[in-house]
């Protein structure tokens, strides 16, 4: 029961209700209490009730509404009473109270981070700095929730520059990682420079806040967690190499640094294999996926260069590990651009097909968490000045079906400008969108043949540069 009552001693919830099991205290049969109601709301109780059965392997009661009913056997109101005084009235139900809106942002919410850029804005075209900017934020958001709700945003360093995954939320929900790849020029403050910080961030603290940083390598870019969450790789974008610190709680320690290519390789984005013993990293200026070895704390370059399309930029791993695409966005020249689809079951691992994307610059992509779905988000041209011949107002967010190494468009929808990263919620059915322009995230609904803009944005503080959710791809 321990489990249950960590949530009452936290004491970091801003509202919560008194859940009753019954249980016969002589017995210790754990059979549900037939005097004693039961509700509870949402993500939070059906995970409570996930862990309860897990533990004693009994049946709890659920309702989808809002209310909480709870007396004891001998007619007391618990509702409003203490851990300790409810436990001794109920006899024989044992309360507990959980948080159903906790900003510790634990196992009941679908948790997703996004970092906002506020140095830089697009000017027909041009991307520029901004003059005296706002601090850049990470906005905390649970997409277990519909609508999708905004649970806290606080100042946190990042960067539009790069892949939209610079990113990084433990698969618990407790701490998150966002990379600054640059930052404003020292000398000059209309220009930008490489960066080199990592920001800790304490999820679990109400709000979340900063609670340290990491020195990374020049313009530290994309990255990921090891599905065991005991190790951080990241890409250093302006340096050719590729860092990996061991996790512990919310200290890091730098394991290597291996270089993997020159300075102008531009490596964008590290993903890893499901078994945490592969990585693949998108060189860009190499137009390469290079494969390194994940051996214990040790990281090795195997040699292998997997040839992709032109500027491999996001890099998303399938949950089931046979299979990886990379998004490759060209050369910026308005022509379409293309998936390179690489097959991870042959050995060595090598690209075995490509997907026409329809429209230029695949700057987000992710898989659903069930790997049945990859979603992409196009620039389409909405980044060029408005005489440009390839100019268009929206770009695309395009939907498609995974069957094995195979890729089929299943639905497409307009999204806004300059667009970024993507994140699916659990069960794949909401889908989020930054818009760097709009300083937004749109939110559609996904049921596996339609998208529906619902019309209700995510404002952001700043622009949306990167998205990941806890335990993401």
């Amino acid at each position: 029961m321990g489990f249950l009552r960590s949530y009452v001693t936290r004491g970091r919830c801003r509202r919560a209700v008194l859940l009753f099991v019954g249980a016969n205290a002589s017995t210790g049969s754990g059979r549900p209490c037939k005097r004693l109601g039961l509700f509870f709301r949402g993500p939070a109780g059906r995970e409570i009730a996930r862990r309860f059965r897990a533990r004693r392997g009994q049946p709890l009661w659920s309702g989808a509404r809002t209310q909480v009913y709870a007396r004891s056997r001998r007619g007391h109101d618990l509702r409003s009473r203490p851990w300790e005084e409810a436990m001794s009235k109920s006899a024989g139900a044992v309360a507990f109270v959980v948080s159903l809106a906790c900003l510790s942002v634990q196992a009941s919410a679908q948790i997703a981070v996004s970092s906002n850029d506020r140095k830089m804005v697009l000017d027909n075209g041009v991307p520029k700095v901004v003059a005296g900017p706002k601090p850049d934020t990470a906005t905390v958001i649970d997409l277990g929730v519909t609508p999708p709700k905004v649970l806290a945003e606080i100042d946190v360093p990042g960067s539009v520059v790069g892949p939209p995954l610079s990113v990084a939320v433990a698969r618990d929900g407790s701490v998150a990682y966002v990379a600054s790849a640059m930052k404003i020029d020292a000398k000059d403050p209309t220009k930008q420079e490489a960066d080199d910080k990592i920001a800790i961030i304490d999820l679990k603290a109400s709000p979340p806040k900063v609670v340290g940083q990491i020195q990374a390598g020049k313009a530290p870019s994309g990255m990921s967690i090891t599905p065991d969450g005991k190790l951080l790789l990241v890409a250093n974008r302006n340096e050719g190499s590729v860092s990996m610190y061991a996790l512990n709680g919310q200290e890091a320690r730098e394991l290597t640094k291996l270089t993997i290519g020159k300075d102008t390789s531009s490596p964008s984005h590290v993903a890893v294999t499901p078994d945490g013993k592969t990585a693949l990293v998108s060189m860009y200026g190499d137009n390469t996926v290079k494969v390194l070895k994940i051996d214990g704390e040790k990281l090795e370059d195997t040699k292998r260069e997997i040839s992709v399309g032109t500027r491999p930029y996001p890099v998303v791993v399938h949950p089931g590990g046979k299979m990886a695409l990379v998004a490759n966005v060209g050369r910026g020249t308005g022509d379409v651009d293309t998936l390179t689809v690489i097959d991870l079951s042959k050995n060595p691992a090598r690209a075995v097909g490509w997907v026409d994307l329809g429209y230029e610059t695949p700057e987000g992509m992710m898989l659903s968490p069930d790997g049945k779905w990859c979603g992409v988000v196009l620039h389409n041209g909405t980044g060029r000045p408005k005489d440009s011949p390839f100019f268009h107002t929206t770009g695309r967010l395009v939907v498609y079906r995974v069957d094995g190494m195979r890729l089929t468009k299943a639905a497409e929808a307009p999204i806004g400008r300059w667009s970024q990263g993507i994140a699916f919620s659990r069960d794949g059915r909401t889908i989020v969108v930054q818009n760097m322009v709009e300083e937004n995230a749109m939110v559609f609904r996904w049921d596996g043949a339609k998208l529906v803009d619902t019309g209700k944005p995510i404002k952001l503080g700043g622009g949306g540069a990167a998205i990941r959710t806890a335990g993401g791809l």
